[in-house]
């Protein structure tokens, strides 16, 4: 499971948001991943991406939602395949907390896309207005997504858990909210296939006139880039360019891997 590899990263970000992985007796134990019968697409997808046996079924019950709710489970017993996840950062039991971006190498906008697929909103306010969210009771993956929107789209935002039950509510609306989700959501990629429904139809919506001007991100100049490459320090380089350690260490990786052009030489 590389995670360099966009589909697994997608993948890897899916199940540390919506999967649960479980110890049995000795040696024993599962991966599990429910969702509503309609995604079952993805769940497809990822016993493909899987060299290990797995399983899919679905079943209806009644909720307090619905009279009747179908839903598809994956579940996975290998346990080189569990072994391997939980090296990579999936951790067994409770995770909500604990769970954090993994800390090698990995695609970075398949895995964000694949954590606001499992447990983020794509869509539109009831005032109309575009917005990508995510809610998530884990600081290192509230502070990630700051991060990686900082990189993307020049917002700012400052994690903070609300009053009434601690959990993290991450928003980005109208301007910014496009930029995000079109970096996330481009042409081919993994995803749940509502979600890019979703995603694109944030791009027809246009500022009303007479309303305040979205903030201007603050881009990238080759000078920087060069900086950046210099160093090879995100924490030097934030000091030196005045920029945050996470945008630095996203940026970095983007060079290092070609998702951004490397700068000309002078």
């Amino acid at each position: 499971m590389d995670l360099t590899v966009p589909e697994y990263a997608y993948m890897f970000g899916f199940l540390q948001a919506d999967g649960h992985l479980q110890r049995g007796a000795g040696q024993k134990g599962k991966l599990t991943v429910e969702l509503n019968a309609r995604d079952v697409d993805v769940l497809r997808e990822f016993q493909k991406l899987t060299p290990y046996y797995s399983s899919i079924r679905t079943r209806e019950r009644s909720t307090n939602f619905a009279e009747t709710h179908s839903s598809a489970t994956w579940s996975l017993c290998s346990l080189e395949a569990r072994t391997k996840l939980s090296e990579l950062g999936l951790p067994y039991g409770r995770k909500s907390r604990t769970v954090a971006p993994p800390g090698l190498d990995f695609s970075s906008r398949d895995y964000l896309r694949g954590v606001i697929d499992a447990d983020g909103s794509v869509g539109f306010t009831g005032k109309g207005f575009p917005f990508i969210s995510l809610t998530t009771a884990s600081t290192a993956m509230a502070s990630y997504i700051c991060g990686y929107a900082r990189e993307a789209t020049g917002a700012e935002r400052i994690p903070k858990r609300n009053s009434r039950d601690g959990i993290y509510n991450v928003l980005y609306t109208m301007e910014v909210a496009q930029r995000l989700a079109a970096d996330l959501y481009y042409p081919g990629c993994l995803c749940l296939e509502r979600k890019r429904t979703a995603a694109a139809s944030l791009t027809a919506w246009v500022r009303p006139a007479g309303m305040r001007s979205a903030y201007a991100k603050r881009r990238w100049t080759d000078h920087e880039d060069r900086i950046l490459l210099q160093l090879k320090s995100p924490t030097a380089a934030a000091t030196a360019l005045g920029r945050t350690v996470q945008s630095c260490n996203l940026r970095l990786w983007r060079l290092r891997n070609g998702q951004v052009p490397r700068p000309s030489t002078e």
